[in-house]
């Protein structure tokens, strides 16, 4: 049974937070990224490679279209198993420790990526390719539910009263940065290499990266969770594993409402990163190299978006910051289609830019707004469970979606789809008025 709590009516705004804490907000930042970094260019690794690589190595009998389709639902068996993962690795943190639990997840992420670098193609190993694929995308998605350490709770709650905005933006940018560097190689080796290189080994490469890039956050990250100091931070902020089934029983509302609040932000998220590059590769003639390019521009954009998310929402809420943020998405999703279909180059880069803009601004603050429902004994594990499930029914099929949209009834219908996210996350923040959360 849990523990009794005291609970006050407050505002998405109000987030149980404290400023007693006698640790430094910038000494958690930089585990924080480093972990985010590493996670994000493992996600955008597989989503870039889901596009240029994977229709044509593991289901070459379809055409373009249908394989890229294929592709992008084994790409969404991540989604899937994030909140299988958030379980198993949950109960390890609670029966054994936050270390154990990290060391398991972040392996499991990092190896089930290195092991897609080895993956023979259809034409060597017939069917068993592409369900290889399948289960070590499935692992990534176990691994990446279980990487949730905390930390970035704990980095809300010691940011000082005015600059909560600020600190809640911080873990965001791994997502820019792990944009940024799978972005980049990709570009460099479609560069460099010949089309005959580049699908025969030079895909694989950056998934080799993923095992250094991950064994450095790992040991980032288990410098602060395993020391005394900061293990008795976590237990005097009561941010310890809680039952996942507990969390979601006690708190239907919070998980309920908290999974929508970001769904414009996580439509978003692969409307300006892995679609449009689907879209341009399968019915343009814009150059993979070239758009990869504009891609990791509109990266650099997007960091800066997320930090002006956090100086928007210490100045008017964090409430007030996304709901500008879903506004501006709802009108970017009338213009989505003119843009990314126009006969120029220059549109589809003008889609790109702008869109990661919006991007940033919203995704800067929407996981703390997540997190922010529960009370401290709950909020552990109630921000992992909460951002599985927006994850999952915000970003796990947008790609999926998006391209069977648009090659059925025309792009109109991707800003249709986006629109209806936008439409939904202004009316999940006007909900949460209503809502109790707790102190």
């Amino acid at each position: 049974m849990s523990e009794p709590v005291q609970q006050a009516t407050t505002g998405l705004d109000d987030a149980p937070e404290s400023d007693d804490l006698d640790i430094s907000p910038g000494k958690i930042a930089f585990p924080v990224v480093m972990g985010r970094t590493s996670e994000f260019f493992d996600f955008f690794v597989y989503g870039i490679a889901a596009v240029l690589v994977f229709p044509y190595l593991f289901f070459p009998d379809s055409d373009p279209v249908q394989a890229t389709l294929k592709s992008f639902a084994v790409f969404s068996l991540a989604f899937i198993a994030r909140p299988i993962g958030s379980i198993i690795f949950m109960a390890i943190d609670r029966n054994f420790s936050r270390a154990a639990k990290l060391i398991g997840a972040l392996f499991l992420l990092c190896g089930s990526t290195m092991a897609i670098a080895f993956l023979p193609s259809y034409a060597q190993a017939g069917m068993l390719a592409p369900v290889l694929l399948a289960v070590f995308r499935f692992g990534q998605g176990l691994g990446w539910g279980g990487a949730w350490d905390g930390l970035p709770s704990l980095l809300s709650l010691s940011a000082p009263a005015n600059r909560r905005g600020w600190y809640a933006m911080v873990p965001q940018l791994g997502a820019a940065l792990g944009f940024m560097l799978a972005c980049g190689m990709f570009y460099v080796f479609t560069r460099v290499l010949s089309q005959e290189d580049f699908m025969a080994w030079g895909w694989r490469f950056p998934f080799f990266v993923a095992l250094a890039l991950n064994v450095v956050a790992l040991f980032a990250r288990l410098r602060l969770v395993v020391t005394p100091e900061f293990k008795r931070l976590f237990d005097e902020k009561e941010l310890q594993p809680r039952r996942v089934i507990e969390t979601i029983r006690t708190h239907p509302r919070q998980v309920f409402v908290g999974a929508l609040i970001p769904l414009a932000t996580y439509a978003m998220f692969h409307l300006v990163t892995i679609f449009p590059l689907s879209w341009t590769t399968l019915y343009t003639d814009h150059n993979a190299a070239d758009f990869l390019g504009s891609l990791f521009l509109g990266s650099v954009v997007g960091g800066l978006g997320i930090m002006l998310s956090g100086i928007l929402a210490d100045r008017v809420g964090r409430r007030g910051q996304l709901a500008i943020a879903a506004v501006l998405i709802a009108i970017f999703s009338f213009f989505a289609a003119p843009l990314l279909g126009s006969d120029t180059t220059g549109g589809r880069t003008t889609y790109v830019i702008v869109g990661f803009a919006l991007l940033g601004l919203s995704l800067g603050q929407a996981s703390n707004a997540i997190a922010s429902r529960f009370e401290s004994i709950y909020r552990y594990t109630g921000a992992a469970v909460t951002s599985d499930i927006a994850w999952l029914v915000g970003a796990g099929f947008a790609p999926l979606v998006a391209l069977g949209l648009c090659s059925k009834f025309g792009l109109a219908y991707v800003g249709y789809y986006l629109l209806s996210g936008a439409v939904v996350t202004l009316a999940a923040l006007a909900f949460s008025r209503t809502l109790e959360t707790v102190r």
